[in-house]
């Protein structure tokens, strides 16, 4: 499937790459994969970022760092005077301040303020991560992959980081693909080193259908199927997102269709509550069947083809550099001029996330996560 292209130029800051090294003799299949993945990323189809897009250079995450403080090692050599000292593990539940402003002055951006909304001494992490952005601002992430280790090639682990106003990056959340399901799941923590379900800082998951073209997004509440098995005090779960792929009229050669649809906000600020009972009542039946009242439909917005580079083009401002078919902006359908959510390569085991209201940190990141799942019906 090819992948999308990133857009005009603007100053980007590549991804460090996590984890330790990955041994000296990969196993013959996984350097078959790689190579083609390679080949793929090649293809002309891919969606792109522009090519005339100008970086600043960033160096690998080191798995050891990550969890001992949000600074790139290599950064901290080029970079003395930004160095972190606030932990990942310390931020589970508090979190580090963090002063307001600009958010990269060097990145241009998707026409608004890049104002991310300040993370604030004391203030409950897994609130923040669930509250709607700032309306009228971007909140600029990365998303690092750790793939090495015994099984992290089949499942590996993800790491959300902010992009801080002082250029500092504040761990926010991890997530990782559940072993041994029948379908692919994804678990989300605020805690880098504990993603397991019974966790006391798991606060949702992603959940696919068998060909992996339907991804329903939880939060951390009960299934309402098994709550007999539950306190009869324990919160039956809502549903935060719903995410649908399908291949589009190009068929298997050309990019991939998203629809996401989320609960809407209220007069309040506050997001509509989901709580299905059984399956006709989830956000997937709703919208299969039409019924939106109360909902927030959103699309995929469609690459150009470029005739010169022979590709699929978006523009990502310079904050996506590298082609893959994962790469795709998310609009309003009644204003495709306001972008919700963009995400794409930087290099092999690095992107970027950047969103707007009416996403929360968590909603973006699990979008982010279902993109990365394999998908069977659309490549």
């Amino acid at each position: 499937m090819p992948p999308l292209t990133p857009g005009p130029p603007s100053p980007l800051s590549s991804c460090p790459v996590p984890g330790p090294h990955t041994p000296p003799f990969p196993h013959p299949q996984r350097r078959l994969f790689e190579k083609k993945q390679r080949r793929k990323r090649q293809e002309p189809l891919m969606v792109q970022a522009n090519p005339d897009a100008s970086l600043r250079p960033r160096r690998p995450w080191r798995r050891e760092e990550r969890l001992a403080g949000d600074i790139d090692p290599e950064e901290k050599k080029e970079e003395s005077e930004s160095t972190v000292k606030n932990s990942p593990l310390a931020a589970q539940k508090k979190v580090s301040k963090t002063p307001e402003g600009e958010v990269g002055a060097g990145h241009s951006h998707v026409g608004s303020s890049l104002s991310s909304p300040s993370l604030r001494l004391g203030e409950d992490m897994e609130a923040y991560v669930m509250r709607p952005a700032q309306s009228g601002h971007t909140v600029q992430c990365r998303i690092s992959r750790d793939k090495c280790g015994v099984d992290k090639g089949m499942f590996p682990f993800y790491y959300l980081y902010l992009e801080a106003a002082d250029g500092r990056k504040h761990f926010l959340l991890a997530g990782r693909k559940r072993k041994r399901s029948k379908t692919s799941n994804y678990l989300i923590s605020l805690d880098p080193t504990d993603l397991s379900r019974d966790g006391d800082h798991f606060v949702g998951k992603v959940r696919s259908n068998v060909l992996g073209t339907k991804y329903t997004i939880f939060d951390s509440g009960v299934n309402p199927e098994r709550r007999n098995f539950f306190p009869e005090t324990a919160r039956i779960r809502q549903e935060l997102a719903a995410v649908c792929y399908e291949t589009n009229i190009l068929g298997l050669r050309g990019p991939r269709k998203m629809t996401v649809v989320i609960p809407g906000i209220d007069a309040q600020n506050q997001r509509m509550s989901v709580q299905p009972q059984n399956e006709k009542e989830s956000l997937l039946s709703r919208l299969q069947r039409g019924a939106s009242q109360g909902l927030v439909l959103l699309r995929n917005k469609t690459p150009s083809w470029k005739d010169e580079s022979r590709a699929y083009v978006l523009n990502f401002h310079g904050r996506v550099t590298a082609a893959s078919v994962k790469n795709f902006q998310i609009v309003h359908p009644d204003n495709p001029d306001y972008l919700v959510l963009q995400f794409g390569r930087v290099s092999s085991d690095r992107f970027t996330m950047d969103f707007r209201f009416p996403l929360c940190p968590f909603q973006a990141f699990a979008i982010c996560l279902s993109s990365f799942d394999g998908k069977l019906a659309c490549e």
